[in-house]
C-alpha cells in the first residue's frame, strides 16, 4: 500500500525516482532559442504597438489568461484590449486582438482549435506570427490567410515581416 495525494492506494507497479543531473557548465552551454525568440517577438510586437497606445486607448497584455467559453481558458502570447483595461484578472470579454507566435513544437491541429475558439468568442483580429518562415497569417471566418502586413482597422498600425524580423 502507498499514498497518492494523501489517500491510501494500491500501487500496482513499483515506482522508482530517477534524476538526470547535469553540470552547471553543460546547463550554461545549452541554448533556449525557442524561448528567447518567442519572447523577443512578443516584446517587439508590443513595442510596435506602443505609438498607437499613445493616441488610442489600447492595452497590450502578455500571457493573460482569458475565459473564451464556459470551462475553456486560453492564454495567447499577446492580447490587446480596446477602450479600457480588462476589469477582471481573467477577462471573459474578447479583446480587440490576439496574437499567437508559432513555436517549433506547436501542432497544427491544436493551433487551429485555439484560433477557432478565439474566432467564435468574437475576437475581431487574430494574428499568427511564424518566426520560422518569417510570415504573418490572419484567421477569419473564411480560414487562414497569408498576409504581407498586419494592420488594425480603425487604428494607425501596420507591421510588415521585414520590420518585425529585422532585429532577429
Amino acid at each position: 500500500m502507498g499514498e497518492i495525494r494523501g489517500r491510501r492506494a494500491m500501487l500496482c507497479f513499483p515506482q522508482m525516482a530517477t534524476k538526470a543531473q547535469i553540470t552547471a557548465e553543460l546547463y550554461l552551454d545549452m541554448t533556449f532559442e525557442r524561448d528567447y525568440i518567442h519572447g523577443k517577438i512578443a516584446f517587439l510586437l508590443a513595442q510596435a504597438l506602443v505609438p498607437v497606445t499613445r493616441s488610442h486607448p489600447l492595452y497590450p497584455c502578455f500571457g493573460v489568461e482569458m475565459r473564451v467559453a464556459p470551462g475553456v481558458h486560453r492564454t495567447p502570447d499577446l492580447a490587446v484590449f480596446a477602450g479600457q483595461e480588462p476589469k477582471h484578472s481573467v477577462p471573459s470579454e474578447p479583446p480587440l486582438l490576439v496574437i499567437e507566435i508559432i513555436s517549433k513544437d506547436d501542432r497544427h491541429r491544436d493551433l487551429t482549435v485555439k484560433l477557432e475558439e478565439y474566432r467564435v468568442w468574437g475576437v475581431p483580429n487574430i494574428w499568427i506570427v511564424n518566426p520560422i518562415a518569417k510570415r504573418f497569417v490572419t484567421c477569419t471566418e473564411w480560414g487562414l490567410h497569408n498576409v504581407s502586413s498586419l494592420a488594425l482597422p480603425d487604428y494607425p498600425f501596420e507591421l510588415t515581416p521585414a520590420a518585425l524580423f529585422s532585429d532577429l
